[in-house]
């Protein structure tokens, strides 16, 4: 059974300060305390979607993170989200621009590349992304950009639930993102499908008022012990299946994330520094 690295999308929030990390803890030394305080061994960079990140930043993070620390970073809206969005209009980017970003993005991680820390690139592709000739031929034009790193898709639409979608990804060894969130109908439902060597999981929370809610409270949910036991086969089940897995935690309102993923690790006999606070 392969290595599983559980951990939370993100780790400094304003809403942690005081119901994870201590009051007093200054900014800068919050992802340190992320490892060594509360035992991670891995993290998800959502702030890449909203932004591109310096490479400067990130070199700033690996350098507060041991050797066996690993990052995946999720990519920019600019080329995941922007060049679909029928909301857009005429102010879409083109996706020759697109492409442009892809290169910004790739640049911006290479100090994590450079430190053996990257450990998975993951795009999210939204509810208006669906499957076509055109859309799995840019999914590909995104892979070759990040050659020699996982890569790992998260699709929003449930057109792509179908087995014709995992084929395609098994055969150009691209990861797929399995979901748990709202059983909503326009949303991707838990299909516990492991499609390359890294198998990848994300918790979203199970909000039942997702569209609706405003974006800090779309993710503000926290799954009970037993909702936890239920992901116990399934996590093994996946890491029979890959070479490597992760389990990120998106519920991260008032830190409900932490405490899952606490709670996940402890349910899994994954040995972990517990926080007091928890």
């Amino acid at each position: 059974m392969n290595k599983i690295r559980i951990g939370t999308s993100g780790f400094s929030f304003p809403d942690w300060r005081g119901a994870v990390y201590p009051k007093t803890l200054a900014p800068k030394d919050t992802l340190k305390y992320y490892e060594e305080e509360l035992g991670f061994d891995t993290v998800e960079i959502n702030s890449t979607y909203y932004a591109l990140v310096s490479a400067k930043a990130f070199d700033a993070m690996q350098e507060k993170t041991s050797r066996d620390f690993e990052f995946v970073v999720k990519g920019y809206k600019g080329f995941t989200h922007d060049p679909f969005d029928p909301r857009l209009g005429d102010k879409k980017p083109q996706l020759k621009k697109a492409m442009e970003d892809v290169d910004r993005f790739n640049f911006s991680i290479a100090p994590l590349k450079d430190a053996g820390k990257l450990g998975a690139i993951l795009l999210q592709f939204p509810v208006f992304f669906n499957p076509g000739d055109e859309n799995r031929q840019y999914i590909l034009d995104c892979k070759e950009k990040f050659k020699g790193v996982p890569f790992i898709i998260e699709f929003r639409s449930r057109e792509w639930a179908r087995e014709a979608t995992f084929k395609f990804l098994r055969k150009h060894d691209i990861g797929f993102c399995i979901v748990d969130e709202p059983k909503l109908e326009r949303l991707m439902p838990f299909l516990n499908e492991v499609t390359s060597g890294t198998g990848y999981l994300r918790l979203h929370g199970r909000n039942k008022n997702w569209f609706n809610a405003k974006l800090s409270e779309r993710y503000d949910y926290l799954y009970s012990d037993a909702e936890l036991k239920s992901f116990v086969p399934e996590v093994d089940k996946m890491s029979e299946a890959a070479d490597k897995t992760y389990v990120m935690f998106n519920n991260c309102h008032a830190g409900s994330a932490v405490k899952n993923a606490l709670t996940l690790k402890k349910l899994l006999k994954i040995i972990t520094k517990q926080n007091r606070l928890f």
